[in-house]
């Protein structure tokens, strides 16, 4: 053989494996830039997965801030479009069709405006200092970042100022009704005594052993009367001279500049479907009819006398079904959550590592924000998952809903499915720390359903309360794209609510509120858990006696959140892969 071709044949057969597996490094490496920008980017999501190396700073709010991050979108996706697509790896490929949805929806949605509505009733720069809730205290260090921290609030003020201005010019500024709750938000910023302030909490809950404790306390008394204090004062002025008569009487996206084309496009984005708000509205309303006559059948059940409203009415009353004390409430949520742990491997094949624990939600927060929610592990192990509780007014909490509302947010709902996507290490970080509402709310409304066979909702009243959390979904369908997309008014959508739901009228308002705040995110919760159902009905059906649970609940969860459409994709296969290995074991 001629020493030519020899030469030819075997720079070839080196060069194939590196050019194959080109396109995937490639890829890796912009994958991993991205990561390491969107942290450096976001110190506030670097500190809550642990890494500290910004734990200095904040987000930068700031026009040009913003401005640069959209270019920097734009950049990153140039390198994807470089990379061949058809070249890639089965898994890097769809890592790829992730990643640039991802990116296109975020690049998308910046045309909108939405950073020029600044705040939230929710939570926001008026209480900064719950970040410290999700962080960890274990050395001097840990205390001079949150110090340095302190020291920057009113920079972050002045930027959302500043952005809050950008938007009352162009015609964005947020509802009203929402943004009378701020100011008494903020006024717990303005104690007399520093040591009154939360953000000295971590300070005054300071362990003796860290070194130079009396001097981070003195420096943080400081930072609070001479930065924080004064910050607030600033933003208090301006919500209640500026932005307070600024804010529009009007609470739907669709009366803001592109606003029936900006829903539009949060529907798509939340939902992972090509569903239209109409089309949305339609099947809210089939679904509240179908929750509606099941309701029913366990009012008839317990024998009440009287008709739906009636019953309602008595649920919202009874006293039977509230807790006076909330250390009783708090009680209640420890109890059902060790309760429902150990009958979870009868449903899963795999477990999180991770354990959670029960904490009750701050005071500051409390009145406005929901009964409860969850904060995932800490990517270092260093904080377990959390399920957070609302303990403020024990008399609107009822008892009844304590079981749904832990196999949602706790096991198997939002732990098990977060803990598990992030011990997925073979994983690109943003899809381990990805948080897909349709996948991840949907699997959290869909687990509601499963504590059935856990052994929950013994008593009808429970089960009335599973009803009721089902059907809160399924309202939510209806008030979202009534307020957002049909114009209905607040009142419009609390009204629908009481008539369907038996949450009590402080949950209610606190919820529409909600929803009005944070366009087409609650679409996302029924949608979702319909398909993950569709799927499973499927499988049951398909497979029959050889279905298992276990089996299918693991092969669901093991790539992490997927839109909606490429769940379908991955669980098809699974089925075609287990009808063929049952095929041919059969044979």
């Amino acid at each position: 053989m001629p020493v030519l071709r020899l030469c030819t044949i075997l720079v070839s057969f080196f060069l194939l494996p590196v050019a194959v597996a080109a396109p995937d490094d490639d890829l890796a490496a912009l994958l991993d830039d991205h990561w390491e920008w969107k942290l450096a980017t976001d110190p506030e999501q670097a500190s809550r997965l642990g890494d500290k190396r910004y734990s200095r700073d904040w987000s930068d709010r700031s026009r040009a801030a913003a401005a640069a991050r959209q270019e920097a979108r734009r950049e990153f996706l140039k390198r994807l479009y470089a990379i061949p697509r058809g070249d890639l790896s089965p898994d890097a490929q769809l890592n790829y069709e992730l990643f640039r949805r991802e990116l296109t929806r975020q690049a998308d949605l910046y045309k909108y405006g939405g950073d020029l509505m600044p705040f939230s009733h929710r939570g926001g720069v008026q209480n900064l200092e719950s970040l410290a809730n999700l962080l960890s205290f274990d050395s001097a260090e840990d205390y001079e970042d949150w110090l340095a921290r302190m020291n920057k609030v009113g920079e972050v003020v002045d930027q959302t100022i500043s952005a809050a201005d950008a938007g009352i010019d162009r015609g964005l500024t947020s509802p009203a009704v929402l943004m009378q709750r701020i100011p008494a938000q903020i006024d717990k910023q303005l104690v007399d005594d520093p040591e009154d302030s939360p953000f000295y909490k971590v300070f005054a809950d300071m362990p003796d052993s860290i070194a130079g404790k009396e001097t981070l306390q003195r420096d943080a008394r400081a930072a609070i009367k001479q930065r924080v204090i004064p910050a607030y004062r600033k933003l208090a002025r301006y919500m209640n001279e500026t932005y307070l008569p600024a804010a529009r009487e009007s609470v739907g996206l669709s009366s803001l500049p592109q606003g029936s084309e900006w829903y539009a496009q949060l529907t798509r984005d939340f939902t992972t479907t090509s569903m239209t708000p109409d089309e949305i509205h339609r099947l809210g309303l089939s679904e509240v009819r179908r929750i509606r006559d099941a309701m029913q059948d366990i009012i008839e059940e317990v024998g009440f006398d009287g008709d739906f409203d009636a019953f309602l009415t008595s649920l919202r009353t009874d006293p039977q079904f509230y807790y006076d004390d909330p250390d009783d409430l708090y009680t209640a949520y420890l109890a059902t959550s060790k309760r429902i742990d150990p009958e979870l491997v009868r449903l899963f094949g795999k477990l999180p590592r991770m354990p959670y624990g029960v904490k009750p939600i701050p005071d500051a927060i409390a009145p406005d924000t929901t009964t409860a929610y969850y904060s995932a592990p800490a990517s270092d192990g260093t904080r377990a998952g959390t399920y957070w509780v609302n303990l403020y007014k024990p008399e609107a909490r009822p008892i009844y809903e304590i079981e749904v509302l832990s196999v949602h947010e706790a096991m198997p709902g939002h732990h098990l499915q977060i803990a598990l996507q992030q011990e997925l290490g073979e994983m690109p970080n943003f899809r381990r720390f990805t948080f897909i509402t349709a996948f991840v709310e949907g699997w959290g409304l869909y687990s509601e359903s499963l504590g059935y066979e856990l052994g929950l909702y013994k008593d009808p009243y429970s089960r009335f309360g599973q009803l009721t959390y089902d059907m809160w979904r399924a309202v939510r369908l209806v008030v979202d794209t009534g307020l957002h997309h049909k114009g209905w008014t607040r009142e419009q959508a609390i009204d629908f609510f009481r008539r369907n739901a038996a949450k009590t009228e402080h949950d209610i308002v606190n919820e529409i509120d909600r929803y009005i705040g944070n366009p087409g995110q609650a679409l996302a919760y029924k949608v979702g858990q319909l398909k993950i159902q569709e799927l499973r009905d499927t499988a049951e059906q398909t497979l029959g006696k050889r279905f298992d649970i276990r089996a299918f609940h693991d092969e669901l969860l093991g790539a992490g959140a997927l839109p909606l459409d490429l769940l379908e994709v991955r669980m098809d296969r699974w089925l075609t892969r287990k009808l063929r290995s049952t095929s041919a074991a059969d044979d």
